[in-house]
C-alpha cells in the first residue's frame, strides 16, 4: 500500500510509537484532520506503518491523552473540537508553531499572557531580591546588545522566566516552562532587532518592568507587564499588515 502523506512518518522520529503520533498529531493540528473527521481505519494505519496494533493502540492512546481524538465503538476514532485539546501540552504546542502560527492562535497566546504576566510581575515586586534584580537587568542588557532576533527573543524569554521565577509561586513557574516553545516564537517574531529606536524602546520598556519590581511596586510592575506584552501583540500585528500590503 502507498502511504499518503497525511500517513507519512516524522523523519525526526526515534521510534515507531512517536512516527504515528507525530504524523497524526501535526496533521490534526494543520487541519488535513479537521474536528469531526474520522481517523483512517486501523488496518490502514497498521499497514502503512508497519507496527503492530499495540504500538497502534499506545499512540491513539497517546494523542486520546492530550484530547485531541476520541474513539467510538462501531464509528471509528473521530478528531475533537480544538476547544478540547490540551493546548499546555508541550507536543502540541510544538505542531501548531510547525505549522505556522495563525493570528487566531497568537491571538489567543497574547490573551493567555495577558492574563497571568502582569500578575507574575506584581508578585515578582513583593519577593524578588537582589539577585533577582541583577539578573533581570543582566537580560535587559542582552536584548539592547542582541544582534538577531533570536538572540533577543532568548534574552527576552529568560528575563521572563527570572520574573516568574521571583514570584516565588511554583504554579507560575512551571506555567512558564509549559509555555516556553510559543513564547520564544511570539518573541522572535516581535523581536524589533534591525530597528535600533525601536529596540531601545522596547528594552525600555522592559528596563520599567525591572524597575518596578526593584522598588517593590506591584502596581507598577504590573502595568508595565502589561504595557509590554500589548506593544509585542501590536507589533507583529503591524508586520503582517505590512506584508499583506
Amino acid at each position: 500500500m502507498t502511504m499518503t502523506p497525511l500517513l507519512a512518518p516524522s523523519a525526526g522520529a526515534r521510534t515507531s510509537h512517536e512516527a504515528v503520533v507525530e504524523a497524526l498529531g501535526q496533521a490534526i493540528v494543520d487541519g488535513r484532520l479537521p474536528p469531526g473527521a474520522l481517523l483512517p481505519r486501523d488496518e490502514q494505519l497498521i499497514e502503512s506503518y508497519g507496527v503492530s496494533r499495540t504500538v497502534l493502540r499506545e499512540a491513539m492512546k497517546t494523542l486520546a491523552a492530550k484530547g485531541m481524538i476520541e474513539p467510538r465503538a462501531r464509528v471509528g476514532t473521530r478528531v475533537r473540537p480544538r476547544t478540547d485539546w490540551t493546548m499546555f501540552d508541550a507536543q502540541l504546542l510544538r505542531w501548531h508553531l510547525e505549522a505556522s502560527p495563525t493570528p487566531a492562535f497568537l491571538g489567543a497566546l497574547f490573551e493567555m499572557r495577558g492574563a497571568f504576566e502582569p500578575f507574575a510581575a506584581g508578585l515578582a515586586a513583593r519577593h524578588a531580591d537582589a539577585a533577582a534584580v541583577g539578573e533581570m537587568r543582566a537580560e535587559v542588557a542582552r536584548m539592547r546588545a542582541a544582534e538577531d532576533q533570536t538572540a533577543f527573543a532568548r534574552a527576552d524569554l529568560q528575563l521572563h522566566r527570572t520574573i516568574l521565577s521571583a514570584t516565588e509561586n511554583p504554579f507560575f513557574h512551571s506555567l512558564g516552562s509549559l509555555i516556553e516553545a510559543a513564547l520564544l516564537t511570539v518573541l522572535r517574531l516581535s523581536s524589533p532587532v534591525g530597528h535600533p529606536d525601536r529596540q531601545a524602546e522596547v528594552c525600555a520598556q522592559h528596563d520599567r518592568i525591572v524597575d518596578a519590581i526593584a522598588r517593590g511596586d506591584a502596581v507598577g510592575a504590573e502595568a508595565a507587564m502589561a504595557g509590554v506584552i500589548g506593544s509585542g501583540r501590536d507589533r507583529i500585528a503591524d508586520e503582517w499588515e505590512e506584508a499583506d500590503a
